[in-house]
């Protein structure tokens, strides 16, 4: 297992950032890698976000003393597994649980072991990983894709005609303050999240995927009136602070898992920013 720490950058220091330093702060390149856990710790809102992608053997999700600080990763975290790959299974403290391409699983605090595996290792599962710190615990639950709450949203012609699935949620499984769901855009549709918004009072983690080799997202980041962009490949996340918009466009459909930790879980906690601010 490998982890990556990225500290946290005031939005007066990001305005100076060319290129590179916009990608070491905000971009997790690194996610899936056949037989391997690869972890990124970011200060902001403390989220680990990470990739698990066994083959023939079970992976641990193992802590570590220098950034997680406690015998078992989950002894004060909470954790969202959603499975992007081939069929697989997560098992933990003895449970085993089921998850096929798109469903999702919240890991409750204090779960001591966590071990994932593909049901074929030439098809592996691509478990996607993120984490808050908890301070209660709650159920752990399987969600699958089918008894996500779905909201359709957007229009053919404003390019943004999506479906929302929300997951994590609290109108479908109890967390702490771990929100999370996936947003597919519809066949011909590129932007999501337009109009933007900012929320100070949370954080925001994308996972973009369901994008071929040579395309891409245009990920739109930085303050309102200071806006900045990440080019962002299949597989790749990005660490939203809060003071930042987190809006993209891509040259062709794609999907991605948000996540959000925070004050609160309410989903529709935003202050919208109307495009004659953008800058």
């Amino acid at each position: 297992m490998m982890i990556d720490v990225r500290q946290v950058s005031h939005p007066d220091a990001v305005s100076g950032y060319d290129t590179a330093a916009l990608r070491q702060h905000f971009l997790v390149e690194r996610l899936f890698e056949p037989g391997k856990v690869l972890l990124t710790y970011s200060h902001v809102e403390r989220f680990v976000i990470g990739g698990a992608t066994p083959r023939s053997d079970a992976l641990k999700l193992e802590s570590d003393k220098a950034t997680i600080g406690s015998p078992n990763f989950l002894d004060r975290r909470e954790l969202g597994v959603f499975n992007i790959g081939g069929p697989g299974k997560v098992i933990a403290d003895g449970e085993t649980y089921v998850l096929g391409h798109r469903d999702a699983l919240y890991v409750a605090q204090g779960t001591k072991d966590v071990e994932f595996l593909s049901d074929d290792p030439d098809a592996p599962a691509k478990f996607y990983l993120l984490s808050t710190p908890a301070h209660a615990r709650y159920e752990t639950k399987v969600v699958k894709i089918a008894e996500a709450k779905a909201m359709p949203l957007g229009d053919q012609a404003t390019a943004n005609k999506r479906t929302i699935y929300q997951m994590i949620h609290p109108d479908v499984v109890k967390s702490c303050q771990l929100v999370m769901g996936m947003t597919e855009l519809a066949e011909g549709n590129i932007w999501n999240t337009m109009p933007c918004h900012v929320h100070d009072r949370r954080s925001e983690v994308y996972l973009y995927f369901g994008l071929p080799a040579d395309a891409r997202v245009v990920h739109l980041m930085g303050k309102p009136e200071e806006t900045r962009h990440l080019v962002v490949a299949d597989g790749q996340a990005i660490i939203s602070p809060p003071w930042s918009i987190h809006s993209g466009v891509g040259t062709r459909a794609y999907t991605f898992i948000w996540g959000m930790g925070g004050d609160n879980i309410d989903y529709t906690d935003m202050d919208m920013v109307a495009m004659d601010q953008l800058r």
